[in-house]
């Protein structure tokens, strides 16, 4: 995959077989448009279906990593079920999870609302300690639809995630940590070289392996033990592709 250029709201950069993206609208926080969505897409069509991508690092450009959907879009659909339609006719979020490569979030400054939640939808989540991470939409009268409500009790548990999607509470990278919603927490000046190094490394494993086990893992947590043990045993004796 040659470096794709041309987009307005991210920054594309390859290392071999690792693909960095930058959300790259810094004067806003990095908040998500359409026209992100739109770039987001293309981007991610792209790595979704060459194998000589690796790894992939989402990171944010400026003071943060996303602070969330652009407010000056709310309310400019002619209803919510048009606004659901168009959202949905570019699904950033299930070409996110749906990738066979490892995805990192490098966190920085503020993931907020839909920051946070793609962030939820990476494989691993590194940030700084000076981070801020919130799902603040129930305080703006909304319910987090980017699979907030989804993702976040898998990670830390339904009370746990009750608890900051009603309250609106923002938490600290340290307490993110404790309770599971990221990996693990460096310092701001390391925050691109961690996420490197490990990208790095999830890089040199097979690729077939890799998606295999991020197919288990992913849907395996949502199945009865004996059917998730069933599945791991298929996809253990299948032959490589």
């Amino acid at each position: 995959m040659a470096v794709m250029s041309g987009f307005r709201t991210i920054l594309l950069d390859r290392k071999g077989p690792v693909v960095s993206i930058t959300l790259n609208r810094p004067e806003v926080l990095n908040a998500y448009n359409t026209e992100m969505r739109d770039d987001l897409h293309a981007a991610l069509s792209t790595i979704r279906v060459d194998p000589t991508v690796r790894a992939v690092v989402l990171q944010g450009n400026g003071r943060a990593f996303c602070s969330g959907g652009d407010i000056r879009e709310f309310g400019s659909a002619p209803s919510p079920v048009v606004a659901r339609e168009v959202r949905w006719q570019r699904d950033v979020w299930g070409l996110l999870r749906s990738l066979r490569q490892p995805t990192i979030a490098a966190i920085h400054g503020h993931a907020a609302g839909s920051g946070l939640e793609m962030a939820l939808l990476c494989d691993f989540r590194i940030a700084t300690r000076d981070a801020v991470l919130s799902l603040p939409e129930t305080s703006l009268g909304m319910i987090p639809g980017v699979v907030g409500t989804q993702t976040l009790p898998r990670a830390v548990g339904v009370d746990r995630a009750l608890d900051l999607v009603l309250t609106a509470r923002a938490i600290d990278a340290r307490l993110a940590l404790r309770i599971g919603m990221i990996g693990s927490v460096v310092a701001p000046g390391q925050l691109r070289s961690e996420a490197a190094r490990l990208a790095r490394r999830l890089a040199k494993i097979d690729g077939e392996l890799v998606f295999r086990v991020k197919t288990l893992v992913a849907h395996g947590a949502d199945l009865p033990l004996p059917a998730a043990l069933d599945r791991e045993r298929i996809l253990v004796e299948r032959p490589k592709s």
